[in-house]
């Protein structure tokens, strides 16, 4: 995945891509977010801060609690996803490659058991 973003001109690791992918599908938290690329929360904020440099996306204090913050990708962010997610589809496409859809749609049943199984085990 890695290779393709770099491909694509984005120096991004996979970390930062699943966070700009949450972000641009759902409001989150840093701790969901840390959850998401299985990461710890303080390495995700030293994440967050490096996007944020990069003008990737903008962290705003909640006006009505000042210990939470609002996450969401600035318009550059948006651009940058539309563009990363089709690195995405690319990656995602030369794995399955030479499988049917029902082959496809095994795999990736069995993968959420696995992805359950070790989540289970981890909580």
């Amino acid at each position: 995945m890695e290779a393709e973003l770099a491909r694509s001109g984005h120096e991004l690791n996979f970390s930062q891509f699943i966070t700009i992918k949450t972000l641009a599908n759902s409001k989150t938290s840093v701790t969901d977010l840390a959850r998401a690329a299985y990461l710890h929360p303080g390495a995700m904020t030293r994440l967050l801060d490096k996007l944020e440099a990069r003008g990737i996306l903008e962290r705003v204090a909640d006006p009505n609690d000042r210990r939470a913050l609002h996450i969401h990708l600035t318009d550059a962010g948006q651009a940058i996803w539309r563009d990363i997610d089709q690195c995405g589809k690319r990656v995602r496409e030369a794995a399955l490659q030479g499988m049917d859809s029902g082959e496809r749609e095994q795999l990736l049943a069995l993968l959420e058991r696995v992805r359950d199984n070790l989540q289970s085990t981890t909580d």
